[in-house]
């Protein structure tokens, strides 16, 4: 099973990570960074032998039509599609929330925001003295509490694509610090002698920004929608991300998303409003028409007031534009494999779910026979999870494979064991990709484009999977060149 992403690197190239998925003989998943190639060809792939699939969001890749995956489905027609989960899943939905203009807008000046107050590092000096003058206020009214680890200063954090989770991180600084930060900003303005004009005008303009109903609504608003995504986002990023579970995220992230878009909203305005009154923050006649040039009615006599747009443009399609996404890259196809794998995690095995995977998803890689007596298995099987302590015990797919090499029942289950096998290949997890790709920004920046192909690859392979090169000593890499050197010889 081959995984396989697609980047552009500092020389220009369009190259392919290739990270294979297998389960190995003691029964744990293991992922292998290849290598980082142009093309397939050079590894003479045997299609037939692919049981999954899993690539970023590019449609040229997962495009079920003309993309790489139709493709090598025409060859294979049972190796499946799985989303690369952990592509950048949490940037993804933040991409998604700015098909929203007024939310585009609002991460365009919460960057600019950042850039003025963290310009140099006495602003970033000045932005702690204001925390801690603030800390000290807030402590003698008595409206925090002093403690260990408690009121730490710290500083407005930067969003960056690389980082998962950072978006979310950044607007949570920004919202905690919401109130130094529009200190800074006016000590910015009123220095008329050590600051120029150009930063002067910046902070005039990020400082309106500030005090604007819309950003602060959208500001809580991206914390409430990318708070509800960050725990799916951060989970699958491990390595080895069990499919039981991983479903149950997935699922538990839908309900929460659409229970906040259907009943939050009454509440998330009440937060808003006590928000814009602490800081004092116009707000605008929510029943008055909006009146805004940007908004365009679908109709020309639909009366809209700001209630309606905060509340459908902003808050409703925001809402509707995640859970779209989230749509869209787990669909009905993958849900209903999943779903039928993840029976296997239960505590006690769903056998007609079973055999329907195996029948529906796995046909030729179980004869008819061979299905007959993978039920008879699966039925014994569920009787010693019910009886064996240490099988009782066993809570994800992986653990039981694991189970069936330690105690060597992987031949009595032979059929079960192979099920098992087939299942752990899919690319729930895909992380290693991504720190590949992270990982060649250190190797090849743009002081050396000019690295060969073939030792790029090589310091990737080291670098990433360090387990692997821990194991070799200095004395086997000079004996190595030493073998070289007489076969150049002999030659």
């Amino acid at each position: 099973m081959y995984i396989k992403h697609e980047s552009r690197d500092e020389s220009r190239k369009e190259q392919m990570a290739i990270v294979l998925r297998f389960v190995d003989e003691k029964g744990m998943i293991r992922e292998r960074f290849l290598d980082l190639v142009r093309q397939l060809l050079h590894y003479e792939f045997d299609v037939k032998n692919i049981f999954g699939q899993g690539y970023d969001g590019a449609s040229n890749m997962r495009g079920e039509w003309n993309g790489l995956q139709a493709r090598v489905h025409k060859d294979c027609p049972y190796a499946y599609y799985v989303h690369c989960f952990a592509h950048r899943l949490q940037l993804a939905l933040v991409y998604a929330s700015r098909e929203n203009i007024p939310v585009h807008n609002f991460y365009n000046q919460m960057v600019s925001i950042i850039n003025v107050v963290c310009a140099s590092s006495k602003l970033h000096d000045e932005l702690q003295i204001a925390q801690e003058d603030e800390v000290k206020r807030l402590l003698e009214l008595g409206e925090i509490k002093s403690g260990s680890g408690l009121n730490q200063v710290g500083t407005l954090q930067r969003a960056g694509d690389t980082r998962w989770g950072s978006h979310y991180n950044s607007i949570c600084s920004l919202l905690n610090m919401y109130s130094v930060t529009r200190v800074v900003l006016k000590g910015i303005i009123e220095d008329l002698s050590h600051t120029t004009f150009d930063l002067r005008g910046d902070a005039d303009a990020a400082h309106q920004i500030m005090h604007s109903f819309e950003f602060v609504f959208i500001l809580h608003l991206m914390k409430e929608v990318l708070g509800r995504t960050d725990t799916l986002s951060q989970a699958l990023q491990k390595k080895n991300q069990d499919i039981h579970n991983a479903m149950e995220l997935v699922s538990s992230t839908k309900v929460s998303l659409n229970d906040y878009r259907n009943t939050g909203c009454v509440s998330f305005f009440e937060k808003v409003t006590c928000f814009c009154n602490t800081y004092t923050i116009e707000m605008p006649d929510m029943s008055a028409p909006y009146t805004y040039t940007r908004y365009r009615p679908r109709k020309k006599d639909l009366h809209v007031t700001f209630e309606h747009y905060y509340r459908v443009d902003d808050f409703t399609s925001t809402f509707d534009n995640q859970l779209h996404e989230l749509d869209s890259r787990f669909n009905d196809h993958t849900i209903e494999l999943l779903s039928l794998i993840s029976s296997l995690a239960s505590k006690k095995i769903n056998v007609d779910e079973i055999c329907l995977l195996v029948e529906k998803y796995y046909p030729e890689d179980f004869t008819e026979p061979e299905s007959i007596h993978l039920r008879d298995q699966l039925v014994v099987l569920n009787v010693e999870m019910t009886n064996n302590t240490k099988l009782r015990g066993v809570s994800c797919i992986s653990d039981i494979c694991k189970y069936l090499v330690d105690t060597q029942k992987c031949e009595t289950y032979d059929l079960v064991d192979r099920l098992i096998r087939l299942i752990l290949t899919l690319p729930v997890s895909t992380a290693t990709i991504e720190r590949g790709f992270s990982a060649m920004k250190i190797f090849k920046n743009r002081l050396r484009n000019k690295m060969s192909d073939e030792y790029l690859a090589n310091s990737l392979v080291i670098y990433i999977e360090k387990e692997i090169a821990e194991t070799f000593d200095s004395e086997s890499i000079v004996n190595e060149f030493k073998d070289l050197k007489g076969c150049r010889a002999a030659l």
